[in-house]
């Protein structure tokens, strides 16, 4: 890729008559990219600026007219690094949760679908879902085997008048365990399994679903406006779009998603998993906490994010992490386990915290007894936290069993 990106900004400098040797820019790239780890969109802007002051070229000379765009088609998208030109519609639009990204969501021609990202730096006009744009100098991008195109200060947007079309994007009934692909429109019958606490204003939801075949991460913007769904009851929801990050697929709600309670229950498949090792750090969020009467999720300073400021219900969690020496594993405790593990009832927590007038002396409480502890824990992986079901002490490793197993392997 450093290659093909060093070899378009030297054609480009060559049509500028600017003669500039590859090796150069290609070292410049490589220092940035793999050295100092820029992303590598950024680099090529740096290395580009670079040479534009060395031989006093104005920007808007470099990106008036990039000879290397191509008018293409979203299914003819193969490779990073292209200037490409595409004429599409405004499929979706997600919420964007950082700073740097004006805008993201999915665009569509005749062929299919791809990511686009609009960098909040390119100071581009604002997409409206549903609209067709002629999109021009547009470079691609590849993660994980999914292309996506970014549109950044080069870029050039024009409104069309008629209405590119997309490919049929009716959602269909699937099953979990059948999401292999993202930016599909799906439906699905699933229970709310767990609910987590969002960390962005845009997000209104976050947690994990599950039918019969497995479980998956949801998110819920705020702007969708949807009703606030409750940890344990099970729903249908019609147009969901699938989405996925480092291998792992998730489901995203938008305006264009209904949401209709079930009377039934469903049952949620998975398959049980043991962990073994020292309870290393108790992380912040567990303890004693109050959840939303309405929604069960868990007060953030007294306020529910869907309900505002309530009168909570009080209940006890640890949030554990967990270390064998060769893998680490967050682990999630209701209360029925945390009292069990912590030996601390939700009866004395409450005395506990009303006598020192802090409800934090309850978690300090927790440390004292169980950090430095090993313990085996079995139950469910759901994302990234291991449910517990069963909690089963160990006795820790003696310096005389450690010097045992080194004279073994010396």
């Amino acid at each position: 890729m450093i290659q093909e990106t060093s070899e378009q900004i030297r054609k480009r400098f060559l049509e500028l008559n600017v003669e500039i040797e590859s090796s150069e820019i290609e070292r410049r790239l490589r220092d940035l990219i793999e050295r100092f780890k820029v992303p590598a969109s950024e680099a090529e802007r740096s290395v580009v600026s670079y040479f534009l002051r060395e031989h006093n070229i104005k920007r808007e000379d470099y990106y008036s007219t990039i000879e290397g765009a191509s008018s293409t088609q979203i299914a003819d998208i193969n490779e990073s690094g292209q200037w490409v030109n595409l004429r599409a519609k405004v499929v979706q639009l997600w919420e964007s949760t950082s700073p740097t990204i004006a805008q993201v969501g999915l665009i569509g021609d005749e062929t299919g679908t791809i990511k686009f990202v609009k960098w909040a730096k390119s100071n581009l006009p604002t997409l409206v879902e549903g609209k067709s744009y002629s999109l021009e100098n547009m470079t691609t991008d590849e993660w994980q085997g999914r292309f996506s195109v970014k549109m950044n200060r080069t870029t050039r947007i024009s409104e069309l008048d008629e209405d590119i079309e997309t490919p049929d994007r009716e959602a269909h009934l699937v099953t979990i365990d059948s999401i292999d692909e993202s930016g599909q429109w799906i439906n699905l019958r699933a229970k709310v399994v767990q609910l987590w606490e969002s960390e962005h204003e845009s997000i209104d939801q976050v947690g994990l679903i599950g039918d019969e075949t497995g479980t998956i991460k949801f998110v819920k913007w705020a702007k969708s406006e949807l009703p606030a769904l409750v940890e344990g009851k099970s729903y249908s929801f019609e147009n969901l779009t699938t989405d996925e990050f480092d291998g792992r697929f998730s489901v995203k709600f938008s305006r264009n998603t209904s949401i209709e309670e079930l009377d039934e229950e469903i049952e949620v498949g998975f398959t049980a998993t043991e962990f073994a090792g020292a309870m290393v750090h108790i992380q912040e969020g567990s303890g004693l906490i109050r959840r939303c009467p309405i929604c069960n999720r868990a007060l953030m300073k007294g306020t529910c994010m869907e309900h505002g400021n309530v009168d909570g219900i009080h209940d006890l969690r640890i949030k554990a992490v967990l270390d064998n020496g060769s893998a680490v594993q967050e682990a999630l405790l209701n209360r029925e386990i945390t009292e069990s593990t912590s030996g601390i009832t939700l009866d004395e927590a409450k005395e506990m915290a009303v006598d020192a007038l802090d409800q934090s002396v309850v978690l300090d409480e927790m440390k004292k007894r169980l950090l430095g502890r090993y313990y085996t824990m079995t139950g469910r992986v759901l994302d990234r936290y291991l449910l517990v079901e069963s909690v089963l002490p160990m006795e820790a490793i003696t310096h005389s069993e450690i010097d045992a197993l080194l004279a073994e392997v010396t």
